[in-house]
């Protein structure tokens, strides 16, 4: 058994594939009834026409325009100060894709310094050179083994951006890649049955392009088992009703699938399904329970008797539990931490389990005797990796722990730990790093401020170096989701501007913020979207009282929901700002609502209430930046992906023309290659430059 890590149940696979978290932070070039003038909340706009093209040939001293980008009241761009941040933008860390099921060996995924995309590459042993397995323009960073003798890989890869996401089975010998997919459908592949063969579980949802009317009322997602090798047909287990469905895993005799069909950020569903009829039942909550909380499966116990799944059923935090199947009886295993379970691991035997908690912004291991849920200490010989330990991932065979590092000094790394002998290995060193003294970057500090009701709302600080005398401008960066968390971890590029320009990076965890519990992930949900955008303005508030901050010099940056932040920021806050950055942000409600994939709109309604109530209609279209854009008055510039398949193109089309109508300047940037933000790295960089330029005509610092 093995308990999903949370980027696969809870955030980064919704933030990976779009689908629960609605607005998650997209890549960021960091190392994831309308008023009159406005364009009709309801219509998507009209195309870009007059868009600026690339420049054929640039002067040597100017940055030139990637090919796919085109540009609207952007500047010439000096290349300079893009080369000095480069030193910081090019230090690359390692994430683990998968382990080997019989070797001591790892898939892991890694952009090479200088490379477009991140990519899958093979890990022999240690500290080995990285073979590569994937190339292209498009990005692949999870994967999966074939789970009995690891002959071939399985893997997701979209096209431009839009998350259409296709399955291929790649020969790690050959690397010749073949997909094994359908068209006209995003699938994911959620688990294995390993008997009588392998065969993978696959969910598949439809598309709005291949839909008559442009979008569909209703959305369900087919089950299928299917061979990636082809040997048998497709077959189709279920057609189960929305698009919540996620976070399978099947028992060890491959008999029945454990599943979690998400309803929104605070409730989720355990159910169980037979792998030979199809039939299915509701596990958790159990029959009879009116009970409203997150369920979240990790995995089976050795036995089958029993399935493990973290719940914040108990508590205000997730924990990691155990439900004994026959009788419904639940154990608590980690309420001794109050903080969140984000994912675990357990050994093959399953009797030791490594969980990661998160501890107010930085993830932390903790090791469990599974069988009496009891504290283990932690047998290291050496020093763990610094910073946080955002994953631990037991092999499939071996008592030995696969860890995932990140802390402000490096991105992310690989180690592994030996249980019996407690011997700590590197398995992967920072690439890019050279001449760069990673141990002199700025520890960041977790500030707290008393918000406008009395509650307290916390966020990470990082300082520029002492030789930026007197109070420093301030990049407050917003994160998306909402659902989501800024947390103590590698700052790539943005080191640049606390480190060469002296902008001190502020990131609030604004109500709505997962990581604190509960009843603050749902302090920002329908009617009281805007109380989040009130924090941000106590934030401002408490800058005034801190010594190195200016509080008169200001800019909200933010991807995604963040975007909307932004946005929010220009209308709401516009005379406590200096500008704005929106990243493939909100600024209609109601028209995200109407125009984002339909297999994520019911999911979204939850959130931010649902658009066909008119009451609720009304009020969306009263909160959204889009019907107060007459009161953005300070710069803004606006970044988007044209395929972008969650906040779709329009909503940074509509506010940028609607800006324009009025002739206040705005700076746009629109990819035709990208999506939900810029992960090409040659898009990434030339945003950078942009925003570096904009940083230092607003901020002045």
């Amino acid at each position: 058994m093995k308990l999903k890590p949370r980027h696969t149940l809870l955030i980064a696979a919704f933030a990976a594939i779009g689908l629960l978290v609605g607005c998650s932070t997209p890549p960021l070039p960091a190392s994831g009834a309308a008023p009159s003038g406005a364009t009709p909340a309801a219509a998507p706009a009209a195309p870009p026409t007059a868009l600026t093209a690339s420049p054929a040939a640039a002067p040597a001293a100017v940055l030139p325009v990637p090919p796919a980008v085109r540009i609207e009241g952007v500047p010439a761009l000096p290349a300079g100060p893009l080369q000095a941040a480069q030193r910081y933008s090019l230090v690359a860390g390692h994430g683990l894709v998968d382990w080997h099921p019989t070797r001591r060996e790892m898939l892991v995924s890694h952009r090479v310094p200088g490379a477009s995309t991140t990519q899958l590459f093979r890990l022999r042993a240690p500290m080995a050179p990285l073979e590569p397995l994937t190339d292209g323009a498009d990005p692949v960073a999870g994967a999966s083994y074939e789970p009995t003798e690891g002959r071939y890989i399985i893997f997701a890869r979209g096209r431009g951006g839009d998350e259409a996401f296709q399955l291929y089975h790649l020969n790690p010998d050959t690397r010749v890649a073949t997909r094994f997919t359908a068209d006209g459908q995003r699938h994911a592949a959620m688990a294995w049955v390993k008997a009588p063969s392998p065969r993978v579980l696959v969910t598949s949802v439809p598309l709005d392009r291949t839909a008559s009317g442009g979008s569909r009322a209703q959305i369900s997602t087919t089950l299928s088992l299917m061979d990636p090798l082809g040997a048998t047909p497709p077959r189709v287990l279920a057609e189960l009703p929305g698009g919540g469905w996620f976070g399978g895993d099947v028992s060890p005799d491959s008999q029945q699938l454990a599943l979690t069909r998400y309803v929104s950020a605070t409730e989720s569903e355990v159910w169980l399904m037979d792998l030979a009829s199809g039939q299915r039942r509701q596990l958790l909550p159990a029959a009879g329970e009116t009970l409203k909380a997150t369920h979240l499966v990790g995995g089976w116990s050795a036995d089958g008797r029993a399935i493990y799944f973290m719940s914040d059923r108990s508590s205000e935090f997730r924990e990691l539990m155990r439900v004994d199947i026959a009788s419904g009886q639940i154990q608590r295993l980690s309420s001794r931490t109050p903080w969140d379970v984000t994912s675990g691991s357990a050994s093959q035997d399953g009797r030791l389990m490594a969980y990661i908690a998160n501890v107010d912004g930085r993830d932390t291991l903790r090791l469990l005797d599974a069988t009496n849920g009891l504290e283990k200490r932690i047998p290291a010989a050496q020093p763990l990796p610094g910073g946080s330990i955002t994953r631990a991932e037991f092999h499939p065979r071996e008592l030995e722990l696969a860890l995932v590092s990140n802390s402000t000094r490096g991105p992310a790394q690989i180690h592994t730990l030996q249980l019996n002998t407690g011997t700590v290995t590197a398995w992967t060193q920072p690439a890019g790093a050279e001449g760069l003294n990673l141990a002199e970057l700025p520890e960041p500090q977790v500030v707290r401020w008393k918000s406008f009701d009395g509650r307290e709302i916390s966020g990470i600080l990082t300082l520029p170096p002492a030789r930026f005398t007197g109070r420093r401008p301030v990049l407050m960066q917003v994160h998306g989701g909402p659902e989501a968390q800024s947390k103590l971890g590698w700052q790539g590029r943005w080191n640049h501007l606390v480190l060469e320009m002296g902008v001190a990076l502020f990131e609030p965890n604004v109500r709505g913020s997962s990581g604190y519990g509960k009843t603050f992930l749902s302090l920002d949900n329908g009617r009281l979207r805007e109380d989040s955008v009130k924090d941000m303005g106590t934030a401002i508030d408490w800058m005034t009282t801190h010594p190195r901050l200016d509080a008169q010099r200001v800019l909200v940056q933010g991807g995604s929901y963040g975007g909307y932040m932004a946005l929010a920021a220009s209308t709401r806050l516009a005379d406590r700002i200096a500008g704005a950055v929106s990243v493939v942000g909100i600024s209609n409600f109601v028209s995200f609502l109407e125009n984002t994939e339909s297999y994520r709109r019911d999911l979204r309604r939850v959130e931010y209430g649902d658009e066909r109530d008119p009451a609720m209609r009304q009020f969306l279209q009263d909160i959204s930046p889009l019907t107060h854009a007459a009161k953005i008055t300070k710069p803004l510039m606006v970044v988007q992906g044209k395929n972008d398949p969650r906040v779709p193109w329009t909503e940074s089309e509509q506010i940028v023309r609607s800006l324009q109508a009025r002739g206040t300047p705005v700076w746009y940037l629109l990819a035709d290659n990208e999506g939900h933000g810029f992960a090409r790295r040659e898009n990434a960089d030339y945003y950078f430059a942009a925003l570096m330029q904009f940083v230092q005509q607003t901020l002045k610092p």
